[in-house]
């Protein structure tokens, strides 16, 4: 059986998926509310459905992930610059996916 990685439709966390059944969209049944609740809201405002809504809180701190991340690519051209080994690069690297991979979520 294969599995397949997804992304919340909400949060955006990592569902990981199998091959068989229906796709899951939510990570959690909250996920799949908040949503819901957010469709709603919208209904006969003018503002598309499937628009991304963010706090300001939210709006902060999605670009404190972005800049931690844009950090962490910089410190890898630099570790190159400076010809740092292998080692270095991959643990440079390591951390530079996690933080894109948080600076995915939206909330």
């Amino acid at each position: 059986m294969t599995r397949r990685l997804l992304a919340c439709l909400w949060c955006g966390r990592e569902i990981v998926e199998s091959e068989s059944g229906r796709r899951r969209r939510y990570c959690r049944q909250s996920c799949r509310q908040r949503a819901y609740e957010h469709r709603n809201s919208v209904k006969g405002t003018g503002i598309p459905e499937d628009s991304v809504i963010l706090s300001a809180q939210e709006a902060a701190d999605l670009a404190d992930r972005w800049f931690a991340a844009r950090c962490a690519a910089e410190d890898i051209a630099t570790a190159i610059e400076e010809g740092a080994g292998t080692d270095e690069l991959h643990e440079l690297s390591v951390t530079l996916m996690k933080l894109t991979r948080e600076a995915e979520r939206l909330r």
